[in-house]
């Protein structure tokens, strides 16, 4: 059977925190395809329980594995949000004990290294490793206003500096996203992620940023230029433009084609309601 993004067979979704794992399910229930979760404990979003899976440590490798194959999936998809654990206070099975020093010493060498370690382990075991991006059938950023609103040339000129600034800390293995106002870079994302980097910036004296009164500034989400895109694209939802909005940013832009969008029409809503651009800049 084909399912969504055009891939055949059976889904294992590995599950980490926030949206986008759910959006997944979903749109494999809306096109057919069957899916098994993988939750993973401590991360996944409990909205996960309403599709067939079982929840496992991260470093349950073995049980993993199993139960995919008994499951009978053939491809897997990484989605979600999970923290670098404290590798000292896992508990593994077997099979995760003897992948766990590899694991270890990929991690040393940053995130990127650490998800290319963890592709491989699945794709050793027989299985296809597909993007978000993919099965939510190419819902990424188009090129230019997504929304109503457009940007001017001078915020155009921050969200291509956020771009650029984003793109050279992505190629430190440090994040994926920045925040430049009046040509100042008010932000990097590092380890705490957006929403947490938007939350900073919002609370930046009023004279570096802009007010819902007067915006000003924009957050730019770019991918890393070392990274796998099948598991780990940037990804905005409504909440991201919520908290732009909250920090006063006049909007937020990403990569054409290389920004997973999270419920397009609820994106679009909150934008223009809230007066933000959300753009698409080709590169």
């Amino acid at each position: 059977m084909t399912g969504a993004g055009g891939s055949v067979g059976k889904l294992g979704l590995i599950a980490g925190g926030g949206d986008l794992p759910v959006a997944v399910a979903a749109r494999c229930d809306a096109e057919g395809r069957p899916i098994f979760v993988v939750r993973l404990a401590g991360f996944a979003d409990p909205h996960l329980t309403r599709w067939p899976g079982a929840e496992f440590g991260m470093a349950q490798i073995g049980a993993i594995l199993k139960a995919l194959k008994t499951e009978a999936c053939t491809t897997v998809c990484l989605a979600g949000i999970v923290n670098r654990p404290d590798f000292k206070t896992l508990k593994p099975d077997l099979k995760g004990a003897t992948l766990l020093p590899g694991i270890v010493a990929a991690a040393a060498k940053g995130d990127d290294a650490l998800l290319r370690k963890i592709l491989a382990v699945f794709e050793a075991e027989g299985f296809a490793v597909e993007g978000a991006d993919d099965i939510l059938g190419g819902e990424t950023l188009p090129q230019g206003a997504l929304g109503a609103v457009w940007p001017t040339p001078e915020q155009v000129s921050d969200l291509k500096k956020a771009l650029h600034v984003a793109e050279k800390s992505g190629e430190l293995d440090i994040g994926q996203g920045a925040v430049v106002c009046d040509g100042l870079v008010l932000a990097v994302e590092a380890q705490e992620g957006t929403d947490a980097m938007l939350s900073r910036v919002a609370s930046l004296p009023a004279d570096l940023r802009g007010s819902v009164a007067s915006r000003k500034g924009a957050l730019g989400k770019a991918p890393k230029p070392i990274q796998d895109l099948r598991v780990d694209m940037p990804v905005i939802g409504p909440r991201t433009v919520e908290l732009a909005a909250a920090a006063g940013l006049a909007g937020i832009g990403g990569v054409t084609g290389r920004l997973i969008l999270i419920d397009r029409p609820a994106i679009v809503e909150a934008a223009d309601r809230l007066g933000l651009f959300v753009w698409g800049e080709d590169r």
